[in-house]
């Protein structure tokens, strides 16, 4: 039975960190390692990379990259459709789903374009659900999901507010998700990072920022993630303050978190 590791978003940050710490597990955890996102000529790099790299025990999976706009129902149902092919050709399991495909936008809710609040909706909420719900029927005891919310999920944050919502759902849904796969023995995990230093920020501003602010190593924060996925931990928050702001957010009302961030927390946009 050929057995699947899957990673979204993975062009660029965390999910370009995560294809190439996955692959370091070689053959012994999985036969391929499939790498999705929009950009043919960044998951081609990655590629190549990946196969010049140290494979891991066993060698190096082989690599399949997957240029799909992952976007709404419609982005879902492109990997539903290439998994059932797949699994037309033999037995295939799942064995590592990363959901890390997402973009944020900065700026107050009446200053962006709806379309793209939409698009974001799209990509951060339905395709993560669709694609965790046709990942499912692959997956057997042992195998894992993580999913990328945010420290923006703990509470709702001004000049953020799409994003912020998005994220929450992400959490919430993976809690749930954790609960009602605990008996079949598969492992949810909820990536929970602050600052990252990843290309978040220049997509989020429209090149208004070009850098995340005091982000912390994205390499770091993915071994961490992946070191709390294998111990079958719900929650991966790496960097202490994190975990503070994370435990604090119990103790802030929804309203002022909301009103103190768009108050003192301004995030630029062209």
């Amino acid at each position: 039975m050929k057995r699947i590791c899957i990673v979204t978003g993975a062009s660029s940050g965390m999910g370009d960190c995560f294809a190439r710490q996955l692959a370091q597990e070689g053959r012994e955890s999985f036969d391929e390692l499939w790498i999705v996102a929009r950009r043919a000529d960044r998951l081609e790099q990655l590629k190549a990379g990946i196969e010049q790299g140290p494979a891991g025990p066993g060698g190096c999976p082989a690599v399949v990259a997957l240029p799909f706009d992952l976007a709404g129902k419609a982005g879902a149902l492109r990997l539903k459709e290439r998994l059932d092919e797949e699994q037309g050709r033999g037995a295939c399991t799942v064995r590592v789903l990363v959901n890390n495909a997402g973009f944020g936008t900065y700026g107050e809710f009446a200053d962006t374009d709806p379309e793209r609040e939409m698009d974001m909706v799209d990509l951060d909420c339905t395709s993560l659900t669709g694609i965790t719900g046709y990942a499912l029927p692959f997956m057997e005891r042992g195998a894992r999901i993580i999913n990328t919310a945010s420290l923006a999920s703990f509470l709702p944050l001004g000049n953020f507010a799409v994003y912020g919502a998005c994220k929450a759902y992400v959490l919430s849904f993976t809690v749930a998700l954790r609960a009602e796969l605990k008996d079949r023995g598969i492992r949810v995990t909820a990536l929970c990072p602050g600052p990252v230093s990843t290309e978040f920020a220049d997509v989020a501003s429209k090149g208004a920022r070009k850098e995340v602010r005091h982000g912390l190593s994205a390499e770091k924060t993915v071994a961490h993630c992946l070191k709390q996925s294998r111990k079958g931990r719900l929650y991966a928050i790496m960097a202490f303050k994190w975990k503070f702001k994370a435990a604090a957010s119990r103790f802030v009302g929804r309203y002022a978190g909301a009103w103190f961030t768009w108050r003192f927390c301004k995030r630029p946009s062209n």
